[in-house]
Parts: structure tokens; C-alpha cells; sequence
């Protein structure tokens, strides 16, 4: 599938409202709250908006069950219980592939094995128990991650011990059969959501017949037949700050990562969810948005992921990549790569 051209599109993730259950909000459209974001289904057929809900809230939970690090009885959190290979069920075995091949493609900087360094900034809860807004106060976690280590000889005849952090690459994936390093906890939320928003897509349109867009706070993807013109998508930091409007191609999918939602305080910092694997902890704020457009959304977040962590090598990065990508700097200037349109307030 080839990378979708952008004519005019863009994406705003609405504030939630306080009912949980789904909310048709128009014939084709409706909403609800989940994990801590807003689901929003829209059809191509109104008359098959309901079944379209219940296929999504279905496949939502069975995510939830394989990979949430809040759930006692998810998959996930069994693993960390656990210890050697484990035979884990064909969902959590695919969402696992997808993010160590997120991690493959960006040389670790989208990294699924940080629940230890999440925990450290204090992400050890739903995000709606953190947003209240009172300070965290740290907790004595241990989150450095567990060690390799082997003995070698040097050409002196010395025997001497080389140690090694574990990580990503130490995680195994054969025939169902899943093995994560003691100490080493997975946290999937990189991807899971862009996975799950491809998921329901896909089997909306494969399974009703219908074309539809999937929207996880953020993380649209899109199947079956669109619109005349692409489906008509905002992109906004916020009311006041700048915003677009693109139209994406049937089929393609658009991710946006951001350093301004998903935040709270801890011990007097303020804190985002995004964290760089090589410190730890949240990444430098360069940006604080980053929005792709990709055939998958898990292609598109893993992109805009990524991109939040590099900081201010990203723009070449993705250029070289070839990627429709919208990015706004921490001083509001917006930066457009490839066939992305150009905004007014374009810089660098």
C-alpha cells in the first residue's frame, strides 16, 4: 500500500465526557470513554453503526485482558508473575510482534520493555487516576533494568565479567511462546492502541461490509470504502493553538503522539508519558506534537513515538523516511515534511 498523498486533512481528540457508555453523537458517529482516551466510530453506513460498536467494544476488551499493566488478570501482568517461556494467546503474541518490530525499525527508541521506568515516573495506575492534578510523591520502585552478565578471558590471560542491561532484544516470540527476562517488564502502550484502532478497522469493514473510521484518541485508522475525497480529519493541539484539516485516502491511517496529554506532577515535575529508553525518563519536550500518516496506524505511531524521542534529529529522520508528518515545536512553530500541506506558521 502506498504512502497516502495529503491534500487538506486533520485530527482533534475531544475532551471526554462523564458517560462511559457509547453515545451516538450522530447517525454514522459514535463515542464513548476508553482507557483513559475517547473511541469514536464512524460509518459508512448509519444502519450498521450499532453492530460496528459492538465489534469494537469487543475487541477492545479482548486488548485490555491481553495487555493492560492495570488489569490483575491480564496477560501481561501474569508474565511479570511468571518466569521462563510462557504460551501466551494469539492476540497478545501479535501485539508483542508489533511492537518489537516497532522497536526493530527505530533502533529501540519506541522500546516496549519500560513498565519499570514507567512505574519509576509514577504511570503505575490508569491515566484517569493520575489527571486529578495533586502532586505524586515518588515511591521506592526499583525500575533499573536487570543484567546480563558472562565471563570473557582478555588476551592477557585475565579472566574478567561483562555486564549488560537486558532489553527488547531479550525477548522471545516462537510458536505462541513468549519469554521476557526476569525483571523485565512489558509495557505495550506504544503500540497497543494504533494496533487495536487497525484491528477494529479491519474487521468492521471485512466483517459488516461497511467502510469506517476508528478513531483512539488519536490514533485513526481507516478500512474499506471512504468518502468521495478522503475522510475530513482536524489536527489540533488545542482550541487556541494552531490546527489543520487534511483529507485521508480510504484505507490509510494517521497517528498523533504528544507531549502535552498524558501529563501529570510528581515530586514538583511535571511529567509525560512518552519516555526516552536511554534515560528513562520522559523525553525533552522539542515537540509537542508529532502527527504522521501511514498505510497502518501502528506504522504511524511508531513513527510519531519515535519522533517525540529523537527531538530535534526527527525532522531528517522522517524526511528521509519519505512521510506525510506534521510536528509543532515547544514554540508553537509548525513544521510540515513531506506532502503534508503547508501551514502559515511553517518553520525551520
Amino acid at each position: 500500500m502506498s504512502t497516502p498523498r495529503m491534500s487538506d486533512i486533520a485530527i482533534r481528540e475531544s475532551p471526554p465526557p462523564d458517560a462511559l457508555r457509547a453515545v451516538q453523537v450522530a447517525p454514522d458517529v459514535a463515542e464513548w470513554d476508553v482507557w483513559s482516551t475517547r473511541a469514536r466510530i464512524v460509518v459508512r453506513q448509519p444502519e450498521l453503526l450499532g453492530p460496528a460498536v459492538e465489534v469494537a467494544r469487543g475487541l477492545l476488551d479482548d486488548v485490555d485482558r491481553a495487555a493492560s499493566r492495570f488489569r490483575e488478570d491480564s496477560e501481561v501482568v501474569a508474565l511479570e508473575r511468571g518466569a521462563g517461556p510462557t504460551a501466551v494467546s494469539p492476540l497478545l503474541a501479535e501485539l508483542v510482534r508489533a511492537s518489537l518490530d516497532a522497536a526493530q525499525e527505530t533502533d529501540g527508541d519506541v522500546d516496549p520493555c519500560l513498565a519499570g521506568a514507567m512505574r519509576e515516573i509514577g504511570y503505575d495506575r490508569d491515566f484517569a487516576l493520575l489527571a486529578g492534578g495533586s502532586d505524586l510523591t515518588r515511591l521506592p520502585v526499583v525500575s533499573r533494568r536487570p543484567l546480563s552478565t558472562r565471563r570473557l578471558r582478555t588476551p592477557q590471560g585475565h579472566d574478567v565479567t561483562v555486564a549488560r542491561e537486558l532489553g527488547w532484544r531479550d525477548v522471545r516470540l516462537h510458536d505462541g511462546s513468549l519469554s521476557v527476562p526476569a525483571g523485565l517488564g512489558l509495557d505495550l502502550g506504544a503500540t497497543a492502541k494504533a494496533f487495536a484502532s487497525d484491528r477494529i478497522a479491519l474487521a468492521i469493514a471485512s466483517g459488516l461490509g461497511t467502510g469506517v473510521l476508528v478513531s483512539l484518541g488519536g490514533d485513526i485508522a481507516t478500512a474499506g470504502p471512504g468518502p468521495e475525497g478522503g475522510w475530513r480529519i482536524r489536527v489540533s493541539d488545542g482550541p487556541t493553538q494552531p490546527e489543520t484539516s487534511i483529507a485521508l485516502p480510504a484505507g490509510h491511517a494517521v497517528a498523533t503522539s504528544s507531549t502535552l496529554r498524558r501529563t501529570w506532577v510528581q515530586d514538583g515535575r511535571l511529567r509525560h508519558h512518552i519516555i526516552d529508553p536511554r534515560t528513562g525518563l520522559p523525553a525533552q519536550p522539542v515537540w509537542r506534537t508529532v502527527t504522521v500518516a501511514a498505510p497502518t496506524c501502528v506504522r504511524a505511531n511508531t513513527l510519531t513515538t519515535a519522533a517525540v524521542v529523537r527531538g530535534e534529529r526527527a525532522p531528517a529522520w522522517l524526511r528521509s523516511l519519505g512521510v506525510p508528518a506534521r510536528m509543532v515545536g515547544a514554540d508553537g512553530q509548525v513544521v510540515t515534511l513531506g506532502d503534508w500541506p503547508a501551514e502559515a506558521r511553517s518553520a525551520r
